[in-house]
């Protein structure tokens, strides 16, 4: 029989089902590695003892000035309020302002007790951005700076997921080839895929570390599948050909003797989610850009089954097993993509027949697949790549299967259960956790000190918000900062997680550099795309900036529509998130003051444009979840059920959250000066809205149109006389 699978809603019983589980023996390996890397003796050059190295005032002093900067008052308390929580144990959750000089702030304490304990510490980060400067740029300049005052140079990594690296024995061909499904019948498609992979097989041999992020230009996810594996899908080190020289191995070997491990949130929640370790053994973990944190764990624990896997589970399990066995899983997936073809997309409350008779057959016919591959044979590595490759996709597929039955079965209703149909992609079945706060509270902040920190922590003036989503006590709130920052201590709760709130607030004067302007004249956003009176709006505003704007809007195709109808009226350049890549249209962007970038949800968080280039930012409308988002309408129902404001809860939080990183856009240099113009006039207006405005910078606000026009054309100096 088909055994059960642990539940999301278990936090400790829980084995996510995602690539970077490490299986057993390969968790094994790595345990003894970290082990051995401790184990060895201490470096006989001036390493210093425990009690010698310098304080944390001492040590930021030399980092500041090795990095030509200046002590700031929110960077130097932040600094302060790391190494206690470090020192106590007690979580922090830090918000600092663009230009606290955050990176620096954590890092100095954190490379301060690595070295002082002989430890790790893990800093995670939600974008492949920040990883590449904490690795390419700030650790690399503190530990130069910091080497003489330990004794030593620290020493930093960067680990991922064991996807992200290539895997030399598919590289050497010790694995069957695999066509995507896509280039079976297209001969252009399959001769691009077969370029490729040859170009993957040179780089391999020129590669030190086998990273994906390395390889530039990039090439498709097709192709780097077929060089590449899960780690439920590898042999082995010692059981794989190749296993000594393994890109994957290297740079766990490499974070294992490290102080500083860099990663990123999905690994941070595989290893804390799961009892076999993924990352080295570590006390205390720096989460940056925490306020991204909750979407990547959900987005970890989200599973999906389409009727391609079960097909390529099938194919795989037809070279290894009989083929009357795979075939039934064959006409499973034949089965599970009839209904999927002819499902309505949208969130599912009950289990319709058909799909649920799919969904068993499915279950059933890879349970069978996986007992017939059986167990491994040392003797034949081939059929070993080839066992392991099947018994990898489709113990995932049956795992799958039996969670989406299960998820029916329980009347809590703890995971939502949903239909998407994708552009380009077949529809599929998805399954997610309503929440994940259990899950941190118990894996996460209940086993390790915990630091997390974003420019946008304290949502509507309180940390309470995001607090309730990790699974920590409420009742903390963060008070504006007026020149000071301010911290509360958490409240005292016998046997509670105890933390603390800090804003130690910005460095620029906002009343002062910037405006916000909300367009309370005009009407509310509708359905239909933007209306005539917002792109009329929209125009006079970009006219008065002389280009210069980064347009944030709420779907790609408003972006669309608004670029496509300014370039008609305007006399300065308009990019359009998609017609490039958005590296190089933010480049231009930032290169051309005046030229103007609109765009969608990437470019909400992730522009980094200081100076004349950009000094309007402008949002259509107030950034909610669609009300058809499976997820965030089950949520909303679940906090409603219980009592709570769904909808400012959920629907809020999200809104807020999007807005105060959009605003963040705009003041990125002490010099910085502009705009920030919402043209939903529900920020004004709706009931809602001061929870909204208290989560936004403290900009000097106004509602007339005449006013910002003027401010921006005195700005750049394009004011009529």
């Amino acid at each position: 029989m088909p055994t059960s699978v642990p539940r999301w809603s278990d936090p400790v019983a829980f084995e996510p089902d995602e690539d970077d589980v490490l299986p057993p023996e390969i968790a094994d390996d790595l345990a003894r590695a970290g082990k051995a890397a401790r184990d060895e003796p201490a470096l006989p050059i001036a390493a210093k003892a425990k009690q010698d190295i310098p304080d944390l005032p001492t040590l930021l002093k030399v980092a500041i000035e090795a990095v030509g900067g200046v002590p700031r008052e929110g960077q130097t308390r932040m600094a302060e309020a790391v190494q206690h929580s470090i020192g106590t144990g007690e979580h922090l959750a830090v918000q600092a302002g663009t230009g606290t000089g955050k990176s620096l702030a954590y890092l100095v304490p954190a490379i301060r007790h690595a070295v002082a304990e002989h430890t790790t510490v893990v800093v995670s980060t939600a974008t492949i951005a920040l990883q590449r400067q904490l690795v390419d740029r700030d650790l690399p300049r503190l530990a130069d700076a910091l080497a003489d005052s330990l004794g030593r140079r620290p020493t930093f990594a960067i680990l991922k997921g064991r996807r992200n690296y290539l895997c030399l024995n598919r590289v050497h061909g010790n694995a069957p080839d695999e066509p995507d499904e896509g280039a079976l019948f297209d001969a252009f498609a399959a001769s691009a895929l077969e370029r490729q992979i040859k170009r993957l097989q040179e780089w391999s041999t020129e590669t030190e570390t086998g990273d994906r992020d390395e390889l530039v230009p990039g090439v498709t996810d097709q192709a780097w599948r077929q060089l590449s594996v899960t780690a439920k899908e590898c042999l082995g080190v010692h059981r794989c050909p190749v296993g000594v020289d393994c890109f994957a191995e290297r740079a766990r070997a490499e974070a294992g003797r490290a102080d500083i491990v860099v990663t990123n949130h999905a690994l941070l929640a595989i290893d804390a989610l799961d009892d076999r370790p993924v990352l080295p053994e570590h006390d205390v973990v720096l989460v940056d850009e925490a306020h991204d944190l909750v979407d990547r764990v959900t987005s970890a624990a989200t599973g999906e089954l389409a009727a391609t896997a079960v097909r390529l589970a099938a194919r795989r399990c037809g070279r290894a097993i009989d083929e009357e066995t795979a075939d039934r899983l064959a006409e499973a997936s034949e089965g599970l993509d009839l209904v999927l073809q002819a499902a309505t997309p949208g969130r599912l409350e009950e289990l319709p027949q058909d799909l649920g008779g799919a969904l068993t057959a499915v279950r059933d016919s890879a349970w069978a697949c996986i007992n017939a591959l059986g167990p491994e044979r040392k003797e034949d590595t081939e059929g070993n790549t080839a066992r392991k490759l099947a018994h990898a996709i489709t113990e995932e597929v049956h795992d799958t299967a039996v969670r989406l039955l299960e998820a029916f079965d329980d009347e809590k209703q703890l995971e939502v259960v949903w239909i998407a149909a994708d552009p380009n992609r077949p529809p599929t079945i998805r399954i997610a956790p309503i929440g994940v706060g259990g899950l941190l509270r118990e894996r996460l902040f209940g086993q390790r000190t915990t630091v997390l920190t974003s420019a946008t922590l304290a949502l509507g003036g309180s940390f309470d918000t995001l607090a309730r989503q990790w699974g920590l006590p409420a009742q903390q709130r963060s008070q504006p900062v007026a020149g000071m920052a301010t911290v509360k201590e958490a409240p005292s709760d016998t046997g509670g997680l105890k933390w603390t709130g800090l804003d130690v607030g910005s460095p620029f004067e906002h009343q002062r550099s910037g405006i916000l302007y909300i367009a309370r004249h005009l009407p509310p956003p509708g359905r239909d795309g933007l209306p005539a009176e917002y792109l009329d709006e929209l125009t006079e505003l970009v006219q008065a900036a002389g280009g210069r704007t980064l347009g944030l809007f709420s779907s790609m195709r408003a972006a669309k529509q608004a670029s496509e109808e300014l370039r008609k009226r305007l006399s300065t350049p308009v990019l359009c998130q998609g017609e490039d890549t958005t590296a190089l249209l933010v480049r231009q962007f930032s290169e051309d003051p005046a030229t103007s970038l609109f765009g969608t949800l990437s470019l909400w968080q992730g522009v980094d444009v200081p100076g004349d280039s950009l000094q309007l930012v402008v949002m259509d409308r107030i950034p909610f979840p669609r009300p058809d988002d499976p997820l965030a309408s089950a949520r909303q129902k679940a906090v409603s059920e219980h009592g709570g404001n769904g909808f400012l809860t959920v629907a809020g939080t999200h809104a807020a959250l999007l807005l105060a990183q959009g605003a963040g856009r705009l003041l990125r240099a002490p010099n910085d000066r502009g705009v920030i113009a919402v043209l939903d006039p529900r920020l004004a207006t709706a009931r809602y809205s001061g929870f909204l405005r208290s989560s936004l910078p403290p900009f000097w606000t106004t509602h007339d149109p005449k006013v910002v026009r003027g401010a921006l054309q005195r700005l750049t100096g394009t004011a009529t006389t």
